[in-house]
């Protein structure tokens, strides 16, 4: 039987849960649910359902688990728990310093209501949260580095774009080269955060909007970009659309370690993604599968990547895996 699955907001990572899910043939889409007129959403696939997110509640009965596809600056810390209370649900919150506040505000909506609610999927948080966890287990004695980029990035362009004054923008994460080869030498250099990455954006404002002003919010947004050397370049809508259309990203994940006196090892988990929102859909909808599945066996509550079994995620059965990938 199908997975019946609905998509709550519809930007560029909705459209590509739309795509991911029409490539498992396990799952089923009930419709988009938006906070726009459904009249003026325009889907990829002609058949897809159009709803408002006033008509949730009455569609509890025929939706398995809800992808949430806010931002989360503002959207998820509201809609996740609040749409947990009533349905299982995804999201892909990546604000790292606030997750834990996230995940107990959610795991009380979620336990009360008896439902599942797998938060922070995606890549990072989500498959690179995996990776960290494997090296640190696997070598105990070592250093773990996370590089992000070149890419653009969805949550902090969307922070960008909450900004008052900003009409459009978009931002790119670069990471530092001699970092990476210093880590890949196996040299475990002590690296901080403006010493790993640098923050690029690139923003439309709105008319009348002060641009210093607007400057000055970006680079000292907490969690955001104050850590990190960020620069803002002001450009017109027809040069973001000329040149910042695509959306690629990735990363990698190293743990350096040793297991002996002179044994070095090294573990690497690399990224490379033509686009992001379509990638992190896909661990969405991955994630989604093994929701309504934790749903149905009584593990309700909120969860993270790293409570959720890597057999739960995949459509074949316990003994096709076995046979054919272990």
């Amino acid at each position: 039987m199908s997975i019946r699955i609905g998509i709550v907001g519809y930007g560029n990572l909705g459209r590509g849960v739309e795509q991911a899910i029409a490539l498992n043939p396990d799952l089923r889409l009930v419709g988009v649910f938006s906070r726009r007129d459904p009249a003026s959403v325009t889907t990829l696939r002609a058949d897809t359902a159009v709803h408002r997110m006033d008509d949730l509640a009455g569609m509890r009965d025929e939706t398995d688990v809800l992808v949430l596809c806010g931002g989360s600056k503002s959207d998820l810390p509201e809609q996740t728990p609040q749409l947990a209370s009533m349905f299982s649900v995804v999201d892909s919150f990546d604000t790292h310093a606030r997750i834990p506040e996230h995940f107990a505000a959610v795991d009380a909506a979620a336990r009360a209501a008896g439902t599942t609610a797998i938060i922070s999927t995606g890549w990072d948080p989500g498959l690179f949260s995996l990776q960290r966890l494997y090296g640190e287990a696997i070598l105990p004695q070592g250093e773990t580095y996370t590089f992000w980029g070149r890419g653009l990035s969805q949550g902090h362009s969307d922070a960008i774009r909450r900004v008052p004054g900003v009409a459009a923008g978009v931002q790119y994460t670069i990471p530092s080269d001699d970092a990476i080869t210093q880590v890949r030498a196996g040299e475990r250099p002590q690296l901080s955060t403006r010493e790993k990455h640098t923050r690029e954006c690139f923003v439309v404002l709105e008319d009348g909007a002060d641009a210093d002003a607007v400057r000055e919010a970006i680079v000292t947004m907490p969690d955001y970009f104050e850590p990190y050397d960020t620069t803002v370049e002001f450009i017109t809508a027809e040069e973001l659309a000329r040149d910042h259309a695509g959306v690629p990203h990735g990363g990698f994940v190293i743990r350096s370690g040793t297991t002996s006196a002179g044994t070095d090892q090294t573990l690497e988990f690399r990224l490379a993604l033509d686009s992001n929102p379509e990638f992190t859909a896909s661990v969405l909808v991955a994630y989604a599968r093994a929701a309504a599945r934790l749903a149905a066996a009584g593990g309700h509550g909120a969860k993270t990547p790293f409570d959720v079994a890597p057999g739960l995620l995949s459509p074949k059965t316990p003994e096709q895996l076995r046979a054919e990938l272990l």
